[in-house]
């Protein structure tokens, strides 16, 4: 089985945010509260004259030892298969555990003002039904029909690249066991199946 992997080459983001807006809409994630599965940072470096900026964009990593899992009391929070850390949103508390836990910031509320205007806008199709903790789910129900996550589809730069670290053939195994694509905070000992190119 497939181990997927994501790696985020930060030298040609533009910081489009394209990548939210394609998640948003393939998530139905909460845009009208600012609440975002995947978000751009915008790092603004230097003094003057001599400044930049620099754009980070950042999802939940999918962490081999995931943080959030271990704190969770009602074991909402869970591993698939295929590694992908989840919620399940039935038995999701919303007790804010798993946010406090994680050390990325991937995690938000689901709140009822939230669930309220996803009835107005999505009506039958909605996705979101009750308060609950949400987070990025690497689209992994798009992975299961062969498909890619939509932020990875969407990056006008192809900055993001998906596939199997387990498979030395593919980019994004290449590019982490070169040491070119690192994880964010090796030191967190998480094990992030996330990795950026600086």
């Amino acid at each position: 089985m497939a181990r997927y992997g994501m790696v985020i080459d930060l030298r040609s983001c533009v910081g489009c945010q394209a990548c939210s807006a394609a998640c948003a809409l393939e998530n139905q994630t909460p845009y009208w509260s600012n609440k975002w599965r995947t978000k751009v940072k915008d790092i603004q470096v230097g003094q003057f004259p001599n400044t930049g900026r620099h754009f980070v964009p950042t999802i939940c990593m999918h962490c081999k030892e995931p943080a959030c899992m271990t704190v969770c009391p009602s074991k909402a929070t869970f591993k698939n298969d295929e590694g992908f850390v989840l919620v399940d949103y039935d038995t999701c508390l919303g007790c804010k555990a798993c946010m406090a836990a994680c050390p990325y910031g991937a995690r938000y509320v689901y709140s009822k003002d939230d669930v309220k205007e996803a009835k107005e806008i999505y009506g039958d199709s909605i996705q979101h039904t009750k308060v609950h903790i949400d987070k990025c789910t690497f689209c992994q129900d798009r992975i299961a029909r062969g498909m890619e996550p939509a932020c990875v589809t969407t990056c006008p730069t192809t900055s993001r690249i998906v596939g199997d670290l387990d498979d030395p053939t593919s980019e994004v195994a290449k590019a982490v066991s070169s040491g070119l694509a690192k994880p964010l905070r090796p030191d967190l000992d998480t094990e992030p199946r996330v990795y950026y190119i600086y």
